[in-house]
């Protein structure tokens, strides 16, 4: 069994949510200083982790990012956590990177850091590590994600993955509570919700505009059957191919949900609950990820670049820091049936070619 199995192996079996991450990071952060990082835990007060490998010699600063959390899903009426968008793979992959970089001396100059980030799936891990200053001295930016099988099969690699923008909105309308037999004595949260979500389902942006829109969760209970319901939470998921396009789809549904609260006479109040921006990809990191790729599977295993209505808060980084030159690529695995699926699984083997593509780019960086 490979090293990165063997991270792999513990870590999926310690799945944690975004910011709780304690037993991962404890691991991680071990490992890492037994093999001769000096690492910072506890970032900005999260349970994020740098490591910093200094060669002592003047060149660039390259720094490699992974995310640690799992996802909270409902099975057999249980709220458990669960790896199932492949964080554990991410983490075992960067964290036997640093560690045979540092046994196989790939670093000749510069420096070389290493980001375990906390909170990916909430969208606010990236910007607390921002907020903490990890970046202000970093050159380049590399992160990557397992993929699904039908976008990457096993033995491939895509050099650049161009994730959407998404948000999530909350409304919550407030009605008026009323006896069944007199609803013209209240006013009904559920018929101004429901009606909003039906006119969200009715925006029409721009042909030329890749977005989707649609109502994720609705929750309204008065608590019996013959009562009108006073309150009602509905929250949609929002994607765009392009920030300009988000700004446009969140201004619109937003306009939607008003009207229709003011046409039943109820009031709403709205939260962004989620945010994260369109892709941001450098060229020249491009290149770099694309030779590592075609050393490590060769030209056959090096796809195109590809677009994804998924959503990665890596690009937080990049938006932030735009001096940045960042990569994000796409690893392989015959992974099914799919992400964020309770039953998603891949072949692990794969992790060990993100460790060999990961070295090639140190080494064409650093070497």
């Amino acid at each position: 069994m490979s090293r990165t199995i063997e991270h792999f192996r513990v870590l999926h079996e310690i799945p944690e949510l975004g910011f709780e991450e304690h037993q991962t990071s404890a691991y991680i952060a071990e490992k890492l200083e037994a093999a001769g990082y000096q690492v910072t835990r506890h970032v900005n007060g999260t349970t994020g982790i740098v490591a910093e490998l200094d060669s002592g010699e003047p060149g660039p600063v390259l720094a490699l990012r992974a995310d640690m959390d799992a996802l909270g899903h409902i099975i057999d009426g249980q709220h458990v956590a669960r790896h199932t968008c492949g964080h554990d793979g991410h983490s075992s992959v960067v964290l036997t990177t640093a560690q045979e970089v540092i046994q196989q001396g790939l670093v000749k100059k510069g420096r070389l850091k290493f980001l375990f980030q906390p909170a990916e799936e909430l969208g606010t891990g990236a910007l607390a590590l921002v907020d903490a200053g990890v970046l202000d001295d970093v050159d380049m930016l590399l992160g990557f994600h397992l993929r699904p099988i039908e976008e990457c099969p096993m033995g491939k690699a895509v050099p650049a993955m161009y994730y959407s923008a998404s948000s999530t909105i909350e409304a919550v309308f407030t009605g008026k509570a009323a006896h069944a037999a007199r609803p013209h004595l209240g006013v009904n949260a559920l018929d101004a919700a429901a009606h909003a979500v039906q006119a969200v389902n009715g925006i029409h942006l721009s042909p030329s505009l890749t977005f989707s829109v649609k109502a994720t969760r609705f929750l309204s209970d008065a608590g019996v059957t013959n009562s009108i319901p006073a309150e009602a939470r509905v929250c949609w998921d929002l994607r765009s191919a392009d920030n300009e396009g988000m700004t446009e789809l969140k201004a619109q549904v937003e306009r939607a949900i008003a009207h229709s609260a003011q046409a039943y006479g109820a009031t709403v109040a709205t939260t962004i609950l989620k945010e994260m921006p369109a892709a941001v990809i450098n060229d020249d990191a491009t290149a770099l990820v694309s030779e590592a790729i075609r050393e490590v599977l060769g030209d056959e295993g090096l796809t195109e670049p590809k677009t994804t209505p998924g959503s990665e808060d890596f690009f937080h980084y990049l938006v932030q820091r735009p001096a940045i030159k960042g990569g994000f690529w796409g690893l392989g695995a015959n992974l099914k049936p799919g992400l964020h699926h309770p039953d998603m699984h891949f072949d692990r083997s794969a992790l060990d070619i993100g460790v060999d593509v990961f070295k090639a780019c140190v080494r064409r960086v650093l070497g």
